[in-house]
């Protein structure tokens, strides 16, 4: 057994090395900074009802790829159980009287020339590896991580497999082209995607920076992976759609947060949660059956557009939920959109590219 063990890990070890290489021959992604226009805004409506309404104009529709196991390929809430316990998600998630509605996540960051909003989307479980192959990966991280006195670089404590819990999503960036949301333009749309930012433009952007998104109206379309759900730009091809072996369901924002087993055709209604209202709560009182890790994440610098007027504001955001407990396969793998990152950016500050997205 012990010799069946040392091979394990170092099978593990192997393919540990092997992802890392990987890894460093990415190439790095730029980012277009933002210019500035001096047209005053006009005056918003109420804060919450605005951030919906700009969050609902601009939601993306997604192609939801579907594998062996359908039903956690659905996307939902967190508490869709009917509590906010994170080490619970993965058992319950098989349970049918649990019904999988569709929510979206939102949050909406406004400044004189653009909205920036990002959306999230939760599946219960990540599957795309086997809870053995899973564990043992970890196992083999932490073992390496001792016996090089935790000189391992950075991106190997997210080489993961399956695990508990799962949140991907993305920051749409809209251009504002008059006083009304109807003249706003979607010019860029920065998803995620396992600890990966994939930056794309819409089809008449001049800034010819990332790949080209298509659009359907004011809706940026995207396609998420069956199994680990990272989320990409939709392109309807057989390689990105090969592993999507039970076919997809196409969300759409409608108000109505739709359960998809319930559905008659492919088409699936989903209802926009606000973050600040759900997820954050719990993350600024380190709920403990929420969130299994806490980082400091302290002060930013930001300017947003309050009343009309561009304000600098250098809020403190301190101790604050930073991944979601999971105790199925790696543990505490998924984070909120204020844990994002992208691991050929290590440098940018923790949480940035959610508080400040117009200087990320």
């Amino acid at each position: 057994m012990r010799i069946l063990w040392t091979v394990q890990v170092m099978i593990a070890l192997l393919t540990l090395v092997g992802a890392v290489e990987r890894i460093e021959q990415q190439p790095r992604q730029t980012r277009p900074r933002w210019a500035t226009r001096q047209e005053p805004a006009p005056e918003p409506p109420p804060p919450a009802d605005r951030d919906l309404e700009i969050a609902a104009q601009f939601a993306p529709i997604i192609h939801q790829g579907l594998n062996g196991h359908p039903r956690f390929d659905y996307i939902t809430n967190f508490d869709f159980d009917g509590d906010w316990r994170g080490d619970n998600n993965w058992q319950n998630a098989e349970n049918s009287a649990h019904a999988l509605r569709a929510y979206v996540y939102y949050s909406v960051i406004e400044t004189d020339t653009h909205y920036f909003i990002h959306y999230a989307v939760f599946h219960p479980r990540d599957y795309k590896g086997g809870l053995f192959q899973s564990w043992l990966l970890a196992e083999a991280v932490r073992r390496a991580q001792e016996q090089l006195r935790n000189n391992l670089p950075p991106e190997a404590e997210d080489l993961t497999l399956s695990h508990e819990n799962d949140m991907e999503g993305c920051l749409v960036v809209v251009e504002k082209r008059g006083p009304s949301l109807d003249e706003a333009l979607v010019v860029f749309v920065e998803t995620m995607a396992h600890n990966t930012f994939n930056l794309y433009r819409a089809p008449n952007e001049p800034i010819r920076i990332g790949s080209v998104i298509s659009t359907e109206g004011s809706h940026p379309v995207l396609f998420c992976e069956p199994k680990g759900h990272g989320l990409f730009a939709y392109t309807g091809q057989p390689n990105q759609l090969k592993d999507a072996t039970r076919g997809a369901l196409v969300y759409h924002s409608t108000g109505q947060a739709e359960d998809p087993e319930q559905a008659t055709d492919k088409r699936v209604g989903y209802r926009l949660a606000p973050i600040y209202e759900t997820l954050w709560p719990r993350a600024r009182a380190n709920a403990a059956e929420t969130y299994g890790e806490v980082k400091d994440f302290g002060s930013f610098s930001i300017r947003v557009l309050e009343n009309g007027q561009v304000v600098e504001k250098q809020p403190s955001i301190r101790s604050l939920g930073a991944a979601f407990l999971g105790a199925v396969g790696a543990a505490n793998k998924a984070r909120p959109p204020w844990g994002w990152f992208d691991y050929r950016e290590r440098q940018q500050l923790k949480g940035e590219w959610f508080f400040d997205p117009a200087n990320t």
